[in-house]
């Protein structure tokens, strides 16, 4: 318990040191660049694949699960749709991207840090936590909600593709995807979707940050960071969809 309020106690005040404003603005765009590429770019060729599939899949699930032929076909288009739009691709997107992105930068600090190479930083007086964490998280949040639009359109895509494959007309499936559209579910899942990239982001960086002891432990870091990670970004869906939903 002790322990626990002491993490929580670090990371905030990690977080502190972070949300600070950075000692020089090129210096911040040119890492803010850097981490885009790395945390958006790099992540856009798993997300494709993983949304084409869960699409598809959901598709075919949906058609197989409808057996009274009272029910319109267009329900699958629609059921696939806002499956996506609020749960999937903001979701699904996110715990993907806790292993493979939060991984990558708590690994990343905790290097810096059992090498020493932070130390170095503060030593000529430059926030570490600032100049490593901030623009990390700020590339997230800007890159996360572009991911998970191109999921959500990917998915519906893979969705289309999968119910031709068990004969459901396209013509039904266009018909779902535009029947009830409410456009606010886009905004609440854009709104998860920068929560979330904020909790991995931010998690992460703090357990790489607070790495102790030599290589080995660069690893445990990296491993609790995913855990932890995905643990709290559950939690708040369940928060956020509570009180933006209902």
């Amino acid at each position: 318990m002790i322990k626990g309020l002491k993490n929580i106690g670090d990371y905030f005040i990690m977080m502190k040191k972070v949300i600070s404003r950075p000692e020089k603005w090129s210096m911040f765009f040119q890492q803010l660049r850097l981490e885009i590429n790395k945390i958006g770019l790099d992540s856009v060729g798993i997300v494709i694949i993983i949304s084409f599939f869960i699409g598809a899949v959901v598709t075919i699930q949906q058609y197989l699960n409808i057996e009274d032929p009272l029910i319109p076909k267009y329900m699958i288009g629609l059921v696939a749709r806002d499956a996506l739009i609020l749960e999937f691709s903001p979701t699904m997107i996110g715990l993907i991207l806790a292993g493979k992105v939060g991984s990558n930068i708590s690994s990343e600090i905790g290097t810096m840090r059992v090498t020493e190479q932070i130390d170095a930083l503060e030593i000529m007086g430059i926030n570490s936590a600032s100049f490593l964490v901030l623009p990390k998280i700020m590339a997230a949040m800007l890159s996360f909600p572009i991911l998970v639009i191109l999921s959500i359109s990917v998915g519906i895509f893979g969705g289309l593709i999968g119910g031709q494959s068990v004969g459901v007309l396209t013509s039904d499936f266009i018909l779902g995807l535009q029947y009830e559209f409410i456009p606010f579910y886009v905004t609440y899942s854009l709104i998860k979707t920068v929560v979330f990239a904020f909790i991995i982001t931010s998690v992460s960086a703090y357990f790489g940050y607070f790495t102790k002891g030599g290589a080995i432990n660069v690893g445990v870091a990296s491993t609790k960071a995913v855990v932890y990670s995905s643990i709290l970004l559950l939690i708040f869906n369940f928060i956020l969809t509570n009180l933006i939903l209902s």
